[in-house]
């Protein structure tokens, strides 16, 4: 599948290639991301369960920008396979408001 096909974000995004914890029902995971937007994260699947539609993740990252934690709460929107790996397309549910700022600062 061509990756132009999974390109449904409508907000300006960013490389970001860092490692993040993802926590699923309490369950912490390292990920690694790909691309950030103000609303959501593209991530790059490693040693993890497989998510539905619509399960509920808590995030925690860094931006290179900064030295603050970011967390978040997100929805899976999408798995899909980009660049060979498989991935999942979160948007961003419950975010402070100063971390949003943060990441539209980065992206633009």
């Amino acid at each position: 599948m061509d990756a132009c096909q999974f390109e449904n974000r409508v907000e300006p995004r960013k490389p970001l290639d860092v490692y993040l914890n993802k926590l699923v029902e309490d369950e912490p995971y390292m990920v690694r991301s790909s691309d950030i937007s103000s609303t959501g994260i593209y991530l790059h699947r490693l040693i993890e369960p497989e998510l539905d539609e619509g399960t509920m993740v808590s995030l925690e990252f860094m931006l290179p920008s900064s030295d603050e934690v970011l967390w978040a709460r997100g929805t899976v929107m999408r798995e899909s396979r980009r660049w060979g790996t498989d991935g999942l397309g979160i948007w961003f549910t419950i975010i402070p408001g100063a971390y949003r700022r943060l990441i539209e600062d980065y992206v633009n």
